[in-house]
């Protein structure tokens, strides 16, 4: 398999270091609310990613973290009057229902940064002793950048173009901060008074790690201090993952990750997610809308990694097409294998063009793409060629983490869209042709199409 390399900017062979196992890293979620669909495009590529290297016949280590301390989860978690534990608690196994929704494996490891707080601490020693980090007055800890000559290769940066140093108070008051500054981080933050309970001891004083630090602890911890391959979004390349660079080299040795494997974002009806914009979309969100995990599945992976996704409802709908096309196809399949006929695994048949997509820098829209091209070569073939084209069919859906519905299902419209389309449906009987058009928009604004009838309506997602 070959796989762009954020840091070289090449496509590259991948091979695990210790020629057996590939052993990656993800960044996982933070853990203070409901992971959204710009979320999910990570973690759903990721699993395509993992899966692409099994079905290939390659073991894997997969680790993931939780971020469960941090500036958010500590802000939200004391506005909900709730102990951090218990808060976060909440919204971890949230995401762990939503992954499981969308047929994302378990990793492997999932450590969580209050379970790894010993390690960050001593790390943080080992920085100071060997002179990349110092104490200030208050009893906060910083990387001295300067330190590190290596500082900025990942993202490419032109120190000399960035605003180098700000004061004590702003590397101490954020875990994230601007793109366009560059200066000593912070790796353990004094306790503060909003912090309430949330803190811990430590050879500076009480407090707790900075946000870049705990993946660069939980790395060394599970993966050493080198590795195959990092991810995460394309957001994270600075500052946090040049922050992990820093600090793990600079305590550790070694190379760190021997790959960066980084995704683009996503767009909603082509801008930003914003929750002013009331896009930021939840699988909670859209099955109220009548749709299914798998069909957001199959939109997520339905644009290139490393370019931006345009997420609509239409392409929903859409989705819903096509994984009803494939169901049918499948079925076609399995009806003229017959009975009786077992076949071993050993290829993908017509869709190996498939399979080679996948290969080739994770290309998931060339592989939908050969997936369908292979149909059209299936549609004669009978026994044992059927057998073995349905089960080529099923080992690539296996790679993408696609599960076929068993029957093309309609979509059931929730409660408050048919209240609505009752209420239409009264107003046009009643010939109140302003009311009516008024909730007809306001259905399309819940993402239903309504079709009338003589004698009644039908309503369908958009």
């Amino acid at each position: 398999m070959r796989l762009y390399d954020t840091l070289t900017r090449q496509l590259r062979d991948l091979r695990p270091i210790d020629g057996k196992t590939y052993r990656f890293y993800c960044c996982g979620p933070t853990v203070y609310g409901p992971a959204h669909i710009g979320n999910f495009r990570t973690f759903v590529l990721q699993d395509v990613f993992r899966r692409t290297l099994e079905t290939g016949g390659m073991p894997t280590l997969h680790v993931r973290n939780l971020t469960d301390v941090d500036d958010k989860t500590i802000r939200d978690s004391q506005a909900a009057g709730l102990p951090l534990g218990e808060f976060t608690a909440k919204w971890r196994d949230r995401f762990h229902a939503d992954c499981e929704a969308l047929n994302c494996l378990p990793p492997h490891i999932e450590p969580s940064a209050v379970e790894h707080i010993p390690q960050q601490v001593a790390m943080i020693g080992e920085l100071v002793e060997k002179g990349h980090a110092y104490a200030s007055d208050d009893g906060s800890v910083y990387f001295r950048i300067g330190s590190f000559p290596d500082y900025g290769r990942l993202s490419h940066l032109d120190t000399r173009e960035l605003s180098l140093g700000r004061t004590q108070e702003q590397r101490a008051s954020a875990d994230e901060y601007e793109k366009d500054s560059i200066a000593d981080f912070v790796l353990w933050k004094a306790r503060r008074p909003e912090d309430g309970d949330n803190w811990w001891d430590s050879p500076w004083g009480p407090g707790r790690p900075g946000w870049h630090l705990e993946c660069s602890a939980m790395i060394r911890e599970y993966l050493g201090s080198d590795f195959d391959l990092h991810s995460g979004g394309a957001d994270l390349i600075f500052p946090h993952h040049e922050n992990e660079v820093a600090q793990s080299r600079c305590a550790c040795g070694g190379g760190f990750a021997a790959h960066w494997f980084h995704l683009a974002h996503l767009l909603v009806d082509g801008g930003k997610m914003s929750k002013s914009l009331g896009n930021l979309h939840t699988l909670e969100d859209l099955a109220g809308r009548g749709f299914s995990a798998m069909e957001v599945r199959y939109v997520l992976i339905g644009a290139h990694y490393r370019k931006p996704l345009n997420f609509t409802l239409d392409s929903l709908s859409a989705a819903r097409e096509a994984l009803g096309k494939l169901a049918r196809a499948a079925a076609g399949l399995a009806g003229r294998a017959g009975e009786g006929i077992m076949l071993r695994e050993v290829g993908f048949g017509p869709f190996e063009a498939a399979w080679e997509s996948l290969q080739d820098d994770l290309n998931t829209p060339g592989c939908l793409g050969g997936i369908f091209s292979g149909l059209k070569e299936t549609g004669e073939l009978e026994g044992e060629a059927a057998a073995a084209a349905l089960a080529g069919l099923n080992r690539i859906l296996r790679a993408l983490g696609l599960v076929l519905p068993e029957e093309p299902a309609r979509a059931e419209a929730p409660d408050e869209v048919r209240e609505l389309a009752e209420r239409r449906w009264a107003a046009r009987e009643a010939r109140d042709w302003a009311l009516s058009d008024q909730l007809r928009d306001e259905l399309a604004g819940l993402g239903w199409v309504v079709k009338d009838g003589r004698e009644g309506y039908e309503l369908a997602p958009k």
